[in-house]
């Protein structure tokens, strides 16, 4: 039997009748808002971190593997974008000017 949200009512409605409104709202709370399919497990969670730190490795190592790049880029960079604030400087200079 799928579990939607009219069946969630009437369990509350029978949980209700039988406990009381409060502990019945106390043991709703206390259940999956979804199916219990759809809730992860300690072995889906070791999965993911897994695959996380081999991500996080492969990342590592290319990001090594940049070493001197990174570092040219970075003054690539840098020279640009003193270039185009000091092409602004004189174009404002230029149109003050004029």
């Amino acid at each position: 039997m799928a579990i939607d949200e009219r069946a969630r009512h009437r369990l509350y409605e029978r949980l209700e009748a039988v406990l009381g409104p409060d502990e019945a709202a106390i043991l709703m709370e206390h259940l999956p808002p979804v199916g219990w399919a759809d809730v992860a497990t300690k072995r889906d969670l070791d999965a993911l971190q897994e695959a996380n730190r081999r991500e996080h490795d492969l990342l590592h190592r290319d990001i090594e593997g940049l070493g001197g790049d990174v570092h040219q880029t970075r003054t690539i960079l840098i020279a640009l974008f003193a270039a185009v604030v000091a092409i602004s400087g004189l174009s404002f200079a230029a149109a003050h000017l004029a």
